[in-house]
C-alpha cells in the first residue's frame, strides 16, 4: 500500500480535498478529527496538568489552550510532547486497517506535515494550495478568527511556495471542485506506479 501524505497551509481547501480523496474511495486519516477525538478524551487530564485551567468538564478548551502556547514556542513544543504520541498511535492503527482492506492507496492528512517532519513516513506529499488572497478570504471569514491570529498560525507554517517546491504533487483549489477531483484522479494514477519510499 502506498501513503500519501497531504498537506497545505491554513485556507488552502486541505480538508475539501481530503473529502474528495474519501469520495474516491481512498482511505483517509484526519490529524485534525484525531485531535479533536483526544482533546475530549485521553489528552485532556494531561494538557490539564501541563497548562492549567485550559480544560472544562474534562475536555480541553482549544480557545484557552491557544491562548497559553500560539505565542510560547517552549510551551508548545511541550503541548506536541503530549499530543504526538498519542496521534502516532492512532495512526498506526488507521495504517493497520487501510492495509488489511486491501486499499492500494491510503492519505494520511496531517496539517503540520513538513513542520514536524512527516514527510520522512510516507511514500509521496501531496500539496494543497490557492491564490494567496483567497486563501485569506477564507480564513479571515471563520468565526474566532482575528488576522492577529492568522499572523501566528501562518508564522508556525512552512511558507506554501516552499512547501509546493518540495511536494511529489500539487492540487490547486482556486478554481473549484471539478478540477480538483480529475486532479485527484491523475494523482491516483501516478501513485499507483511509484515505489513506496517509506521506511
Amino acid at each position: 500500500m502506498l501513503v500519501l501524505g497531504l498537506t497545505g497551509s491554513i485556507g488552502m481547501g486541505k480538508s475539501t480535498t481530503a473529502k474528495l480523496f474519501a469520495e474516491a474511495g481512498v482511505p483517509v486519516y484526519d490529524a485534525d478529527a484525531t485531535v479533536h477525538l483526544i482533546y475530549a478524551g485521553e489528552a485532556a487530564p494531561l494538557i490539564e496538568a501541563a497548562f492549567p485551567g485550559t480544560t472544562a468538564e474534562g475536555k480541553v478548551d482549544r480557545e484557552k489552550l491557544s491562548a497559553q502556547v500560539l505565542h510560547d514556542p517552549a510551551a508548545m513544543k511541550r503541548l506536541e510532547q503530549i499530543v504526538h504520541p498519542l496521534l502516532g498511535k492512532y495512526h498506526k492503527t488507521f495504517l493497520d486497517e487501510a492495509e488489511r482492506s486491501g486499499a492500494p492507496v491510503a492519505v494520511v492528512d496531517v496539517p503540520l506535515l513538513y513542520e514536524t517532519g512527516g514527510e520522512k513516513r510516507v511514500d509521496a506529499v501531496v500539496v494543497v494550495t490557492t491564490d494567496p488572497e483567497q486563501q485569506r478570504q477564507r480564513i479571515l471569514a471563520r468565526d474566532n478568527m482575528t488576522p492577529e491570529k492568522l499572523d501566528a498560525i501562518l508564522a508556525r507554517q512552512l511558507p506554501d511556495a516552499e512547501k509546493r517546491k518540495r511536494a511529489d504533487f500539487v492540487v490547486d483549489t482556486s478554481h473549484g471542485l471539478d478540477p480538483v477531483r480529475t486532479r485527484i484522479g491523475e494523482i491516483l494514477a501516478e501513485a499507483a506506479r511509484m515505489p513506496r519510499r517509506r521506511p
